[in-house]
């Protein structure tokens, strides 16, 4: 979830040199963002200080570096400054492993394949500046959330929310209506928009995520932590490479 959003848009944008950069502040800034929740999980305990302090100016280093050269980026504060608050939060709640927490990140995870596209100069915080207009941005977003944001289902499904038929439907229903949604999210049209061929792949892709979220659990319900953690890398993978390919 760290690697694959800003992979992909990098792809799809067309690498330049502050990507890179991009992609070090990203790594750095979550580092200081998990050191920092598990300071405020533990009330501020001494042992946690030093993490944060050592993460977070690594990333505010690398974050300075990076909106010199690249100033249109600030206007992502006013999308990521509310995710970072609520997540901070529910971790001061001792809440971080909730659906709440779990969508916020994620959501905040996939907008970095948008944030790849931001343009040299954004007039303003509105979807089209921040991408350039580019549809396909918004794409690889909507894409890259159904499947992660079926991951947490899933999961949850198989560990700690093991034998509530409730998460496991909310499952394998999310990731059936993501195979509707496929072709819906592909039909959209602008500039920059990913390749029709996609669609078949996709749709196939989240059908078969869809049988996995049913059988699995059901046949496998006491599945190890690091067998379901491999198959979603495997999972991953796949998508990684159908979206590098459109």
């Amino acid at each position: 979830m760290l690697v694959v959003p800003p992979l992909v848009g990098i792809a799809h944008a067309g690498p330049q040199p502050w990507q890179a950069l991009l992609v070090a502040t990203w790594l750095a800034g979550y580092l200081a963002f998990q050191a920092s929740a598990l300071l405020l999980k533990a009330r501020g305990k001494a042992r946690y200080r030093r993490p944060v302090q050592v993460y977070g100016l690594g990333a505010v280093v690398l974050g300075a570096t990076l909106l010199a050269l690249r100033p249109s980026l600030t206007w992502w504060a006013a999308v990521f400054v509310p995710l970072l608050a609520i997540s901070l939060a529910a971790s001061w709640r001792r809440a971080e492993r909730s659906w709440l927490n779990d969508v916020v990140t994620v959501t905040a995870a996939c907008l970095l394949a948008a944030v790849a596209h931001t343009p040299q100069a954004a007039t303003s915080p509105s979807p089209a500046a921040l991408v350039g207009g580019s549809v396909g941005a918004w794409q690889l977003v909507a894409v890259l959330a159904l499947y992660f944001l079926g991951t947490v289902a899933y999961v949850k499904s198989m560990i700690r929310e093991r034998g509530n038929r409730a998460v496991l439907a909310a499952s394998v229903l999310w990731h059936a209506a993501a195979v509707g949604v496929v072709p819906v999210v592909l039909g959209a049209v602008g500039p920059g928009r990913l390749d029709p061929w996609l669609t078949a792949p996709l749709m196939v892709l989240f059908a078969a995520l869809a049988a996995r979220a049913w059988l699995v659990p059901m046949r496998r319900p006491g599945a190890a932590p690091m067998a379901i953690g491999l198959g979603e890398i495997a999972a991953s993978v796949v998508l990684t490479a159908l979206l590098l390919a459109a």
